[in-house]
């Protein structure tokens, strides 16, 4: 994806270094969306393209430490670049802890913050991928029979169809129909691809 289609929020309440920010960032190739507080910024549905956000800490009413606690309950939690005049240990200590990408202190280098970026990007870009990934993955098991689930289950522990079927209490035949399936079901190539699919789930 190229870098223009990947968007930075900007969540601050001075103007002045809204405007600052933003320009800093569009001239990196990036497109920009800027925000005076959290309440605007909630506002906005979430992106489905790979975005990171830069936000300030100290703002009136609900603050950057507030709106990142809040995101955390987000089904997809998106990077967060912090910026602050008046930051102190506690506070970068909050933020990194709350899982920050990074806590720059006014006023910043402009390469520092366009690298902090570009590590947020390159996060949500992943973990964008891996959510992908895991939700193909649910997907295909939810195609199971409960049946299909249970031998699933207790193929992924090693066990063998001859001890499936006495656990079930069932013909190995009819272990075996039910483990094909799941292979084909679940795309698994190998007991070792299906462990690996069942971590997923």
């Amino acid at each position: 994806m190229m870098a223009n289609a990947r968007l930075v929020f900007i969540v601050d309440d001075d103007d002045s270094v809204r405007k600052s920010l933003s320009r800093v960032v569009t001239a990196a190739g990036y497109a920009v969306e800027v925000f005076a507080s959290a309440h605007e910024f909630l506002a906005r549905p979430p992106s489905t393209d790979p975005c990171c956000l830069v936000l300030d800490v100290r703002m009136p009413g609900v603050t950057g430490l507030d709106l990142q606690k809040t995101l955390a309950g987000a089904l997809h939690h998106i990077p967060i670049v912090f910026v602050t005049g008046h930051g102190d240990i506690s506070m970068s200590v909050t933020a990194l802890k709350g899982g920050a990408v990074d806590f720059l202190t006014k006023p910043f280098d402009k390469k520092a913050l366009l690298d902090a970026i570009a590590r947020a990007l390159a996060k949500d870009t992943r973990d964008r991928a891996t959510e992908a990934r895991i939700g193909d993955i649910k997907g295909r098991a939810k195609l199971l029979t409960p049946r299909e689930r249970q031998v699933f289950a207790l193929v992924v522990t090693g066990m063998i169809n001859k001890q499936i079927a006495y656990e079930l209490g069932v013909g190995e035949k009819t272990v075996k129909v039910h483990r094909a399936r799941v292979m084909e079901k679940m795309r698994a190539g190998s007991v070792a691809e299906l462990v690996r699919l069942a971590d997923a789930t």
